[in-house]
């Protein structure tokens, strides 16, 4: 049994086979995929799972806390599985590429922002939108 599937039942959700299905696609995945890609992901493992039925279900499983929605511009939601460790998110605009990463000074300058302003910091997200500096050809020399 897969991450998100455990969770799903701890929290009572009715597990029908597309939903494990589903699941288990999202706990495979390294990235931030959205419902188009997820659908795409879940069809080869069982090609009877609509669109509508992957929509309902990332809805059902964002209202109970397990995915996480991000809107990183490009139109299209995408979907993480919740984490208890915080982190910020890099979005490659060219590739559409989404980096994570932890940075220890900007946690506390948002912090120290806040409190200059009067403010406890409860919560926050952070996106860095970017483009490679090598440009399209990373990873090759700069001339």
């Amino acid at each position: 049994m897969d991450r998100i599937e455990k969770l799903c039942i701890e929290k009572g959700l009715r597990m029908t086979g597309q939903r494990r299905v589903i699941a288990r696609v999202l706990s495979e995945s390294h990235d931030h995929p959205d419902a188009e890609e997820l659908h795409r992901r879940a069809v080869a493992i069982d090609p009877h799972i609509s669109i509508a039925t992957v929509y309902r279900t990332v809805r059902l499983l964002e209202e109970s806390g397990i995915l996480e929605r991000h809107d990183f511009r490009d139109g299209r939601s995408r979907y993480e599985e919740m984490t208890e460790t915080h982190h910020d998110h890099l979005i490659d605009v060219q590739s559409g590429r989404v980096i994570e990463f932890q940075n220890d000074q900007i946690e506390e300058l948002q912090r120290q922002v806040a409190e200059k302003l009067g403010y406890k910091l409860v919560d926050h997200r952070l996106e860095l939108y970017a483009v490679p500096i090598d440009g399209p050809a990373k990873g090759k020399a700069k001339k």
